[in-house]
């Protein structure tokens, strides 16, 4: 960490915080590590009024934190809240339409920058705009630090150190399994669905980025075995069941290959990885696959239409800044299923999870928890925009069982 980032007056300002996933990560901090203590953190976002009342609802224990107001579109107060932390978190999106100048303020300012940027065509902005300035100033910008990507990104770390340990080696390819889930979807999740929809209408350019397995590696060596995202419902060998396209695959993979081309291709030029949710055996998984695709299917049909999106967004889908309850937070969960296999023929299979719903609750412990990270961690890694796995490794992973309620398992 340089010296200047060290003289920061904070380690960590949660930008955003009046929004649904903001104040949860703010409860988080909070409760976590309080206000007295050697992590030392603030509040900002666009409203002072809001930012207060935030500030009142996490009650006396938080009548100290601090407030700062910043709007997205105003660079030079994002440049100064920037020059105040070692990081930024944000939750303000979608990311493509909010993000780009607190992203450029913390690059030049030196800052660490975590965010929940699901958006493939707006993270590839910013690789493309922002990796080697990064580089020189020693900002690490950590895009996907929510459910995409966290547990499939840091998963594939573990499980390749687990296989190295165990076999001298790592997996040539690995599959990952989502076994079950409880939780609803995101309200800023499905804006930015809606948004990126919106940009690749009119860029047909964006659309075939998109689709491109490789769209988030360096430039130059966007390229490699894998193909497109699963699509339909198959039968996976490896896992003895009918599968069907996950919806966050779009996004996951091409995270994982970037933190596979960043480390420098440790698991070979020919790793593979792909995902897909397990559906069952036999003719109700096959029934089960063949729905959750159809119903896949319609959801992007819908977003594609304006009027069918306008009818989804007034009547259907959640909307940004709405959440579910604090119990139902805690009653959800996630459960995935990593099977790798090597060279050699060995197999290795690891279990994922995590305690509460993966929209919400878990996510705004994820990210707080690569926030504090980057902030007090000492960590190797130098600046540009990275991945959770390639700027954090194994202090985040540390984190995540200690402090996040992940779990992290080898399965005999």
């Amino acid at each position: 960490m340089n010296d200047a980032k060290n003289n920061r007056e904070f380690d960590v300002i949660v930008y955003g915080a009046t929004g649904f996933t903001g104040t949860l990560v703010a409860e988080y901090l909070l409760r976590q590590y309080g206000l007295d203590g050697d992590l030392k953190w603030s509040i900002a976002g666009r409203s002072a009024s809001k930012l207060e009342a935030v500030r009142n609802s996490l009650g006396e224990g938080a009548a100290d934190l601090a407030i700062t107001v910043a709007d997205s579109g105003d660079r030079s107060a994002l440049a100064e809240l920037a020059t105040r932390t070692r990081v930024v978190i944000t939750t303000v999106g979608p990311y493509a339409l909010y993000g780009s100048n607190l992203v450029s303020a913390c690059v030049e300012a030196g800052t660490d920058y975590c965010d929940l940027a699901g958006e493939v065509q707006w993270i590839r902005r910013m690789v493309d705009k922002h990796h080697e300035r990064a580089s020189e100033t020693g900002a690490r910008i950590v895009h996907c630090c929510g459910f995409d990507s966290i547990p499939m990104d840091m998963g594939v770390f573990f499980l390749q150190q687990a296989a190295n340990e165990k076999y001298g080696s790592y997996c040539h390819s690995i599959a990952l399994f989502v076994k079950a889930t409880k939780g609803t979807a995101s309200g800023g999740t499905i804006a930015s669905m809606m948004n990126i929809v919106e940009e690749a209408k009119g860029d047909r350019s964006i659309a075939r980025m998109m689709a491109d397995p490789y769209a988030l590696n360096p430039e130059g060596e966007r390229e490699g075995p894998d193909e497109r995202d699963q699509q339909k419902v198959l039968h996976d060998q490896l896992a003895g069941c009918w599968t069907a396209p996950f919806v966050m695959a779009g996004v996951n993979t091409r995270v994982v290959r970037r933190s596979h081309a960043l480390a420098g291709y440790p698991y070979g030029r020919n790793f593979r990885y792909r995902e897909s949710v397990l559906t069952g055996k036999g003719v109700g998984g096959w029934l089960k696959g063949t729905t959750m695709t159809l119903g896949l299917g319609a959801l992007v049909v819908g977003i594609s239409f304006g009027a069918t999106r306008k009818l989804l967004k007034k009547f259907v889908l959640p909307k940004p800044g709405e959440g579910p309850s604090p119990e139902l937070q805690k009653s959800g969960f996630f459960n995935l299923m990593q099977i790798g296999e090597l060279a050699d023929g060995h197999i290795m299979k690891t279990r994922i999870t995590g305690d509460q719903d993966p929209g919400y609750g878990s996510t705004s412990k994820m990210l707080a928890e690569a926030a504090v990270c980057l902030a007090q961690d000492k960590l190797d890694t130098e600046g540009g925009v990275l991945t959770p796995a390639s700027a954090m490794g194994d202090k985040l992973l540390t984190r995540l069982r200690d402090n996040a309620g992940l779990t992290f398992d080898v399965v005999d």
